[in-house]
């Protein structure tokens, strides 16, 4: 396997007859084991584009409950316009009433969820699928995070979730969401700023999100906030919700705590 690497190394030095002879998994080696993309095609992948698609991608999103015109609350939905906005792709939204969804929309997603995009002129669901083929065709910028990152702070909003529906403030769901967020404090405060360190990547688009809802529904339901201490964190948050493209891409305030309020009060 460490010929494998150096041979696919070399050919990344110079272009040979050799390095059309590599077996595809020699280069998938390579780039897991330096946690970078490949600066070259690979062979049976998604074809891969440095230019923007000549029509902005069409992306079904939640909308705004409380405001006309409005992306609504959904962290998931967000997530995939952050990566469209970071990755500097044109798209047009598609604002859906979720409670009143049209007949278009539900013909091309029987299921009804939401987000959806349309790549070649088929509709796409599920964040997960959208942003790793986003990143397979436009790869540049890049947005991977290395596999080993990949979970880093995945915990985190399941147990956001369950101190919000808790009832009993001694089950022990509060203790379990500030474990979850000491823990990512501490990653971040020797691996930080961003999750890939100094560069934000496709673990923090997904994460933000949430962690922006669970700073306005825990405030505004549990009057409870990210302790001060958790100083890495606080920093973390700050600066990802600060960026041109999360302010761009994120939910009002009130969408966000009527999005949650059947959660609570259910």
């Amino acid at each position: 396997m460490s010929t494998a690497r150096f041979q696919a190394s070399a050919c990344a030095l110079s272009a040979t007859v050799n390095h059309l002879r590599l077996r595809p998994n020699a280069v998938v080696s390579f780039t897991n084991h330096f946690g970078l993309r490949p600066l070259r095609k690979k062979p049976l992948r998604v074809s891969m584009s440095s230019a923007p698609p000549s029509q902005p991608f069409e992306v079904a999103v939640k909308a705004s409950v409380t405001t006309p015109n409005r992306i609504g609350d959904c962290p998931f939905c967000q997530r995939v316009l952050l990566t469209l906005e970071e990755k500097h792709l044109p798209y047009d939204p598609k604002l859906v009433d979720l409670a009143n969804k049209p007949e278009w929309f539900l013909k091309v997603n029987p299921d009804g969820k939401v987000p959806v995009i349309k790549f070649d002129e088929k509709w796409v669901p599920d964040s997960d699928v959208i942003t790793q083929t986003l990143e397979e065709k436009y790869p540049s910028p890049p947005l991977v995070t290395p596999p080993e990152k990949a979970t880093v702070g995945s915990k985190i909003f399941s147990t956001f979730i369950g101190f919000l529906k808790s009832k009993d403030p001694n089950d022990g769901t509060q203790q379990a969401l500030l474990s979850e967020l000491s823990s990512f404090n501490d990653y971040l405060k020797e691996n930080g700023p961003f999750i890939n360190g100094n560069e934000i990547s496709a673990a923090d688009l997904s994460l933000g999100p949430k962690l922006y809802h669970l700073e306005i529904v825990l405030g505004h339901y549990k009057k409870w906030t990210v302790p001060e201490s958790l100083t890495s964190l606080k920093s973390y948050m700050k600066a990802i919700f600060s960026r041109e493209s999360f302010v761009k891409t994120s939910a009002q305030p009130q969408d966000v705590i009527e999005g949650w309020r059947p959660k609570v009060e259910g």
